[in-house]
């Protein structure tokens, strides 16, 4: 082989090496940190289980909270309420979240999609809390009471801008050709994306209403200002509501170690109620219907 033949394969040689290099170190860093998060997260969760685990029992499930200064009982009525709150929530984000985000996929031209991308990206920004102030002035004045629906508007209002930037971006994943194939049998273009783009992104769809509700269900601040709270089972939405969030805020600036340790198990409750979700959403969106 000529001498300037042994010499490109050598600069060749060198050079895939290097990327090897490249590419195991950036592996190795990934490694690392995929690695540290979730030390840190077993990390708290040991934690919290070691400071909580004693107050799950059967009455932490089926008793209400006891009054101050007195132990036992449970948090029968945040558990109920935080299922009754987060599911009227997610009820009222979902259609103008999924549509938000048909819009901003499906008709990229449509002259308010600048304006919807801008308000959308805004609203994801912007601090919890404000939320509930917005459901303060919007339903519980006019209501004149506090509510478990206002605290489901609040939550409402936080999830629809996640679900609308979920829906449009993985909308955007699903190949063009589904789209001509159902315009090519003479399909309207709303029967396309309901029959054709939708069921074809259903398992992205699923993560991203997870990714909502599980951004909804931990927080606490919407809450303060709607649902307020309640130390007994309620089960009328229109009336105060307590919520696994609110109790642990309150039970953890409390002065009480029976409370604190309630605190501690309602963190493990409602941790275990977001795994169960994301567990059936992978269940549901591996199904064939």
């Amino acid at each position: 082989m000529p001498p300037a033949n042994n010499l490109r394969s050598l600069e060749k040689n060198l050079a895939l090496r290097a990327r090897y290099r490249k590419e195991r170190f950036m592996m190795a860093l990934v490694g690392l940190g995929t690695g540290l998060a979730f030390l840190i997260l077993l990390l708290v969760l040991a934690y919290a289980l070691a400071q909580g685990a004693g107050a799950l029992n059967l009455d932490f499930f089926l008793k209400d909270m006891r009054p101050p200064g007195e132990t036992g009982g449970g948090l029968r009525q945040a558990i109920v309420g935080t299922l009754i709150v987060d599911g009227l929530g997610l009820l009222i984000a979902l259609p103008f979240g999924l549509a938000a985000g048909i819009l901003l996929a499906e008709y990229p031209d449509h002259p308010v999609n600048p304006y919807l991308r801008l308000l959308s990206d805004t609203l994801n920004g912007m601090p919890a809390i404000l939320f509930g102030l917005l459901a303060f002035i919007l339903i519980v004045k006019p209501m004149g009471g506090f509510s478990g629906l206002s605290g489901a508007f609040a939550l409402g209002f936080l999830m629809i801008p996640i679900l609308a930037r979920s829906t449009e971006g993985v909308l955007s994943l699903v190949p063009k050709e589904i789209r001509e194939a159902g315009l090519a049998l003479g399909l309207p273009r709303w029967r396309v994306i309901l029959s054709l783009v939708l069921p074809t992104a259903r398992a992205g769809l699923i993560t991203g209403i997870l990714l909502a509700f599980a951004r909804a269900a931990g927080e606490a601040a919407p809450l303060l200002f709607t649902a307020f709270g309640s130390p007994l089972l309620e089960l009328n939405p229109l009336k105060p509501m307590d919520t696994l969030p609110l109790r642990l805020f309150a039970f953890a600036i409390s002065p009480y170690e029976d409370w604190h340790r309630q605190a501690w198990a309602a963190g493990l409750v409602l941790f275990g109620l977001i795994t169960l979700t994301s567990l059936l959403a992978r269940w549901a969106s591996r199904r064939r219907f």
